[in-house]
């Protein structure tokens, strides 16, 4: 399980570095200031959560199970948020009506608010 929380919050990370360019550098121009400013808070929590899969990795506080239940809570949160984020901050540069997704971002976050509350309760629980 390990390997799998490191493989994706590497591939998380690496990904938000590159969004993060290419939103600086490509797509700047292209965007209005609002629309970058979205796209950045996407990228932002992507890597904040690669950070948090990492620590989840490492950690020994928590069981495998609790691992894996945090690396899927955040798997979720994450593409439904910042994609979902990607997708309507891009929305004026395709011909794809990407608002009808919006409802998606809250859940995505939802998934994110569920895995650090759940971390902060194994963590209140364990008599380490």
């Amino acid at each position: 399980m390990d390997r799998k929380i490191f493989m994706t919050a590497s591939l998380f990370g690496g990904i938000s570095v590159v969004l993060g360019a290419f939103a600086a550098h490509g797509l700047k121009p292209l965007l209005s200031v609002s629309a970058l400013d979205s796209l950045n808070t996407g990228i932002r929590y992507q890597m904040y959560h690669a950070f948090l899969l990492f620590f989840i990795g490492i950690t020994t506080q928590i069981t495998p199970k609790q691992k894996s239940i945090l690396f899927k809570l955040i798997l979720i949160g994450v593409v439904l948020f910042s994609g979902s984020i990607y997708l309507l901050s891009t929305n004026d540069l395709t011909p794809f009506n990407f608002k009808i997704i919006g409802f998606i971002t809250p859940i995505g976050g939802l998934f994110l608010i569920s895995s650090w509350t759940l971390l902060f309760i194994y963590f209140m629980r364990n008599k380490k």
